[in-house]
């Protein structure tokens, strides 16, 4: 995954899964117990996740249909859950502390 920030690419070393499909999107990371690490998931369509049946903490990135950052969500517990966002069409979950190591905000470019 890279990001644009003004004008700049930053690499990451984030490879990002695609989940797509109605079981995929449904399973996201449930029932995981290790911690995330250089991994991600692109949930589309999506401008909402629950975190029922999860053990893990992560970040998690709404985005548009231009892959712009429109709502970020840091260190999202189990059992927890994101009403819809206006304008996500797609949701990003992170390995936990990815949103403060990039400086992730509203407004940013995601490059898969």
């Amino acid at each position: 995954m890279k990001i644009k920030k003004n004008n700049k690419t930053i690499e990451t070393s984030i490879y990002i899964k695609v989940a797509d499909r109605f079981s995929t999107r449904l399973r996201g990371f449930m029932f995981r117990k290790q911690k995330l690490h250089n991994e991600g998931l692109l949930i589309t369509p999506c401008n909402s996740i629950h975190m029922f049946f999860m053990y893990i903490t992560i970040d998690v990135v709404f985005i548009d249909n231009e892959n712009k950052v429109v709502k970020v969500k840091e260190s999202l517990k189990p059992w927890k859950f994101v009403l819809p966002v206006k304008h996500a069409k797609a949701a990003v979950e992170l390995p936990v502390g990815t949103i403060k190591e990039y400086n992730l905000k509203v407004g940013d470019k995601l490059v898969f």
